[in-house]
């Protein structure tokens, strides 16, 4: 089975960068993260509406190339977080967690006995379809499975001291956009309310040893929030930033119109003079 390198590396202090995909679920995509510099992808299931068969396409396509595939499941329920991983995925997001409770549950869905609840099922995607023990399986896939807990709404942000404390949990990762919404300021992300509860998830993952995250939306974001000391972070959207490529190239090839309409037509050439020394013809 193969590890995990993006959980080792920043539980040892390190960070890790990758992608969130929301609408180009192609064949390619891994191959074209892992060439961009992507350490991880993250796919989204929560707002996507991509099924089961769309994330095990993807964890093959992920299989070999070197990035580890992780995804945001709809919800908290065992149906979607044990299969995503039985699909092949090495890690987990489940968004508006609230509660150390709830964080409890994630973690037993992602792990065997006598751990965790997940049932077993080997010889497929998510061990590489590979011999070996069950027992070095299930070792293998404790090890190698991250557990992120969106932090997302104002009593997450109060509960998210207890949560990170939770062993299994690996990141908690800040949902900017709902947090604002549910806390009645939406996109309000200078408020100093919401600014206190992005303080309050950095200083529980520093706490109890677990990493902070967030998708950065550009270069703006991913500056402040790297300064905040989030490790985990991914550019984002995809459909958002194949936009902004293509509204600049676009902008480009418009300006480049707009200027040759404006300038002056080019001066019709000269008319040649006639030859020195030739006779006219009769007729001319």
């Amino acid at each position: 089975m193969r590890d995990n390198p993006v959980k080792h590396r920043i539980a040892e202090g390190g960070a890790a960068f990758g992608a969130m995909v929301f609408e180009f679920f192609t064949p390619g995509i891994a191959q074209i993260l892992k060439v961009a510099g992507c350490d991880f992808v993250l796919f989204d299931m929560e707002h996507s509406g991509i099924g089961i068969e769309t994330i095990k396409a993807q964890a093959a396509y992920c299989r070999g190339v070197g990035i580890v595939p992780m995804c945001r499941v709809p919800s908290l329920q065992y149906q979607f977080i044990a299969r995503c991983l039985d699909a092949g995925m090495m890690g987990i997001m489940v968004p508006m967690v609230e509660s150390e409770a709830q964080a409890r549950e994630i973690v037993s869905y992602t792990q065997y006995p006598p751990h965790g609840v997940r049932g077993a099922g080997f010889g497929m995607a998510h061990d590489d379809y590979e011999g070996g023990t069950p027992a070095e399986k299930m070792a293998i896939a404790r090890q190698r499975t991250m557990v992120i807990c969106l932090i997302e709404t104002a009593k997450g942000a109060a509960a998210v001291d207890k949560i990170a404390a939770v062993d299994g949990v690996d990141v908690v990762w800040l949902g900017h956009f709902d947090m604002t919404n549910f806390m009645g300021i939406p996109s309000q992300f200078k408020h100093p309310d919401f600014l206190a509860n992005v303080d309050k998830i950095v200083g529980a993952a520093r706490k109890h040893g677990k990493t902070a995250g967030f998708m950065a939306a550009d270069d703006t974001w991913a500056r402040d929030y790297h300064a905040k000391g989030f490790r985990l972070l991914a550019v984002g959207p995809d459909h958002s930033l194949f936009t902004q490529a293509v509204a600049r190239g676009i902008g480009t090839l418009r300006a480049l119109q707009t200027e040759a309409e404006a300038a002056p037509p080019p001066a019709a050439p000269a008319e040649a003079p006639p030859a020195k020394g030739k006779k006219k013809k009769k007729g001319d």
